[in-house]
């Protein structure tokens, strides 16, 4: 499946006010090269492992693949990853009839906030809320699988 997404960094913590879900999401990388990236995700108390292709020249597109294992299985895993896991709580909310996701990072990458949408086609329009700023799509520092390498507060 070909995952389409844009990345923005957060302005101010209003998305807070309108939020359907809060999860606690840990990801480790098995893999970060950028050519087949592989992760395992544990969000609550189901788990996932995925790999992603190569990003687009503009960044905005990738196959995805995913699927979900037991969290024990996920557990184990994750022991073996390389470098540190990323660990974050991820919002959810919509907004004009869009879903978004806010995921905000914890320890080394403590501070940053990006939120995400889907799209279901490079082309589509979208409304974005006011506290959302500066677009990050493509910007490879921001990939999850950067900030496991090399956190936000290395920067």
């Amino acid at each position: 499946m070909i995952e389409i997404e844009r990345k923005f960094l957060v302005k101010s913590k209003e998305y807070k006010k309108n939020s359907l879900s809060k999860h606690f999401v840990k990801q480790g990388y098995l893999s970060t090269d950028p050519s087949r990236c592989v992760r395992v995700r544990i969000i609550d108390e189901k788990a996932f492992i995925t790999i992603k292709g190569a990003s687009s020249s503009d960044g905005l597109s990738r196959f995805e693949w995913e699927k979900e294992i037991c969290k024990k299985e996920a557990d184990d895993i994750i022991m073996l990853c390389a470098a540190d896991t990323i660990e974050k709580i991820r919002y959810v909310f919509e907004f004009d009839g869009n879903k978004f996701e806010v995921d905000e990072f914890q320890n080394k990458n403590n501070g940053l906030i990006i939120a995400e949408i889907e799209l279901s086609s490079k082309n589509q329009l979208f409304k974005k809320p006011e506290w959302i700023g500066k677009e990050v799509t493509g910007i490879k520092k921001y990939y999850n699988s950067q900030l496991a390498q090399k956190p936000f507060s290395k920067w």
